[in-house]
């Protein structure tokens, strides 16, 4: 697995640019799918042979000058260029700015009551560990039936991913959805974090090689918002925007809210929930 976090972003978002993006002419007979080395140093201001040093992980501290630089060349978003700056600063692999603390199972008074304010919504509170802690009585009523609840909480979405069946079944583009657990699980400390390490090891095991090779070609962004498909047993096809709420850096924790994208959706889960029609209102996909 790879420990060359900040090399693993730099390339996959290189390969991500086009050139007509940066003004660039595409060419008949490129080989790589974005920027070439030599085309990203160029825009950046730094050499080639400092670039494939960043990429090969054999230097992994850029100053914030060359963060900046790189940043302005790979047109990164703004959560982007904050990812970025962390990987950049965080050049000691054994440097965790949580300290010794553990992902946090404690549910705050307040937080369990924001939770139960977003009823009928499907919504969920997860920690660094994506175990679901607690979740509405509309959540129960989506992904109970999809297995995911199984055995009572606290339930682990990314085991659910990897090693259930069901998510398959569930989650129509299932490799999105398990790109986006492993870009969950490696953000922050990742293996600096002993739980956290000890749940990768686990899954380098039981979830095969659809887990391995993520864990070497998927960065740790953290996945905030978009929108996804479930397919319920009950209620079918389904299309479903979420929205990540970040607790306090105490909490280590976020609510995951699901609304419906479309009427048709909204109209499913009114249903599903034993709500009125108009309970939950479609927001724009």
């Amino acid at each position: 697995m790879s420990d060359n976090e900040l090399g693993l972003f730099l390339r996959q978002r290189r390969e991500a640019v086009t050139p007509a993006e940066v003004g660039l002419p595409s060419g008949p007979r490129r080989r790589t799918p974005g920027l070439r080395r030599s085309e990203l140093a160029t825009l950046a201001g730094v050499s080639i042979e400092y670039l494939t040093r960043l990429e090969q992980g054999r230097d992994r501290n850029p100053s914030p000058p060359v963060t900046q630089a790189l940043a302005d060349a790979l047109r990164l978003s703004r959560g982007e260029r904050v990812h970025l700056l962390q990987l950049a600063k965080a050049s000691d692999p054994t440097f965790n700015c949580r300290g010794g603390f553990g992902p946090n199972r404690e549910i705050r008074p307040a937080v369990q009551a924001t939770l139960d304010l977003l009823e009928p919504a499907p919504a969920v509170l997860m920690n660094r560990l994506s175990e679901i802690l607690a979740c509405t009585e509309g959540y129960r009523r989506l992904m109970g039936p999809a297995g995911l609840l199984d055995g009572g909480l606290p339930s682990s979405y990314v085991r659910y991913i990897f090693t259930d069946p069901r998510a398959r079944e569930t989650y129509p583009d299932w490799d999105h959805k398990a790109d986006k657990a492993v870009s969950t699980l490696k953000q922050g400390p990742g293996r600096a974090d002993p739980q956290v390490a000890l749940l990768i090891d686990e899954l380098l095991t039981t979830g095969g090689a659809e887990f391995a090779r993520r864990m070497d070609s998927i960065p740790g962004m953290a996945d905030t918002n978009g929108v996804g498909r479930i397919q319920h047993p009950e209620a079918g096809m389904l299309r479903i925007a979420y929205e990540s709420l970040q607790l306090s850096a105490d909490d280590d924790q976020f609510i995951l809210v699901l609304l419906p994208a479309d009427d048709a959706t909204a109209e499913a889960l009114d249903r599903l929930v034993g709500r009125r029609p108009g309970g939950l209102r479609a927001v724009a996909g």
